[in-house]
This record gives structure tokens, sequence and C-alpha cells, in this order.
């Protein structure tokens, strides 16, 4: 896993088409994406499984509850990373049939690595084209805070359901409305206004697409593609405590925005987002404390 506070400006053909006032496709979206990963290949589980909810759970662990623990299902992983939601999965229960897909092959090697013991079955692909899949072949299909940044989704949703099963169920983990959680708008106005100093245009064209940000948006969307399925949303807050520097670097890792910068850009972003961030106003610079909390949501269609 590549260490976050040495990374040096990213650029890609979503970042040049910014700095040109063009308005990137989804090529270069796709670009830009592995770009990213292919740099910080594991960046998403070392930010997400560090922020918890008021039960102890991190993000991955609550969209792995909707799996029961005692049945041999098949399940897929869609857009799996660096395996970590695999890794829990196979832990609680080693009668899943588990598979994985990810379209970054660096990811899916350190994926790989973790998981050489289980049995697990890797694939490198887009989420848009799971033709490695047979149709109604898979129980649940999972997908980890990728949905966000799928473009075109349309094609992705037509996939799920071509390979769920008839009493299939299909959960993805998103991001939650912005005031559910205290601080975090301010968390990301922070970040994306250092990030337009250096790129302009930087926040005006979503990462993805925008329907999936919002909890009635992301339901009509969904229920195009499943008219008859049981579709709930839920809504939860994660958070993470601990040394000031530490946890701003962390709440950094959250945002592809945070990515473009130039590291003394970066630096400076960060002394900023640790004065936010504090919440032991008295202390030392040493021991200064400081928390983040993020908003997400649970999206499960079931059906019927």
């Amino acid at each position: 896993m590549k260490n976050l506070k040495s990374q040096s400006g990213l650029n890609s053909i979503w970042t040049d088409s910014l700095v040109h006032n063009l308005r990137p496709d989804s090529n270069a979206l796709v670009d830009h994406l592995m770009t990213v990963h292919q740099k910080h290949t594991g960046f998403t589980e070392e930010c997400a499984s560090s922020c918890r909810d008021e039960t102890g759970r991190n993000s991955y662990e609550w969209l792995a509850e909707l799996v029961p623990v005692n049945e041999s299902l098949r399940v897929l992983d869609l857009a799996c990373g660096s395996g970590l939601l695999l890794k829990i999965l196979f832990e609680r229960n080693k009668n899943l049939n588990l598979r994985g897909l990810d379209m970054c092959p660096e990811e899916l090697e350190l994926a790989g690595s973790r998981l050489k013991n289980s049995r697990v079955n890797l694939i490198k692909s887009k989420a848009q084209n799971l033709t490695a899949i047979n149709d109604n072949s898979i129980d649940i299909v999972l997908c980890h805070w990728a949905l966000t940044l799928m473009d075109p989704i349309a094609p992705v949703l037509n996939e799920v359901r071509r390979v769920l099963t008839s009493r299939g169920r299909f959960a993805a983990l998103v991001d939650g409305p912005m005031n559910a959680a205290p601080g975090y708008l301010d968390v990301h106005n922070l970040i994306y206004s250092y990030a337009q100093e250096e790129i302009p245009g930087y926040g005006e064209i979503d990462l993805g697409d925008s329907r999936i940000r919002g909890r009635e948006s992301l339901s009509n969307l969904v229920h195009k593609t499943f008219p008859e399925a049981n579709i709930t949303i839920e809504t939860n807050v994660v958070t993470i405590e601990g040394p000031v520097n530490q946890v701003s670097e962390i709440a950094a890792g959250f945002f592809y925005a945070a990515f473009v910068l130039k590291p003394e850009k970066r630096k400076l972003m960060i002394s900023s987002l640790s004065k936010i961030l504090t919440i032991s106003k008295d202390s030392t610079d040493a021991e200064r404390q400081g928390r983040f909390s993020m908003p997400i949501n649970r999206l499960l269609v079931e059906l019927i």
C-alpha cells in the first residue's frame, strides 16, 4: 500500500480536459480512476477501514452484514479493489462461492495476494461488462463505494440484473447526505477549494453519475432496472478520532479531489484541514486530537 503523504500532483485525461475547459467523457473517467488506483493502490481500504459507526463497524463490515453467515451462496464483489470486503466475507463464511471483479490490475494483484488461500475467483473487467459471469448465476452482488464512480451507470445495473438469480440481492455502499455527519460539508468544501485553485473547473462535473449521490434520485434510478424489487436506503455515519494530522491525512484520502494537488499545495490543505478537525484546542501540537465524520448510505435491492 502506498503512502498517501508522498503523493505528487496527478495528471490524467480527465484533469487535462478540465484544464482546457473541455467536458471529459467516460473514457477520460476510466483513465482518471485507473491513474489514481495505479499510483495509490489500496488507498480506499486504508481510508474506509479506519472510520467506524457507533457500534464499531466500518463500511465494509456494514455491507458484509447483508450476506448470511450460514448459507452456501454465490457472491460477487463488484469493483472489489484490494479485496478487503472479500476477505471479510471469506472469514465470516468459508462456504461462500466468492468472486471479485475490478478493472485495475494493480488492485487485483493486491487482492490476489491477500486472498491466495481463499479460492476466491478474481476477474479483470469493467462493471459495464460482466460477460465472464453467466445469467442468473449470482445470489448476491455487493459494491463498496464504487457505484458513484461508474459512468455510464445504466449498463452496470442491467448487468447486475442479468447475473442475479430470481431471488437475488444487490447491495451497494455509497455517499450519504452531506448534512448527516457534523462538519463533513466543511471538509468537502475545503478540499475542493484547494483542488479548484489547481484546476478551476474541478467539481463542476462529477466523477460518475450524480444520481447515485441522492437518496431519491438513486432510488428512482435503480427502480428503472429493478421495477418489482424491494428497494431500501439506510443512512449511517462513520467516524475516526486520533492525532489530528493522521486524521486529516485519512480524511483527505476519501476525496479524489485531494489527489490532483501538488505536494506543496497538499501540505497546505492538510494544515488547513487539521485546524477544522481539531477537537482538543488547548493541547500542544504533538498531543492535538482530531475527529472526522462521514455520511454513508447502504442501498439494498431485493428481487421478489
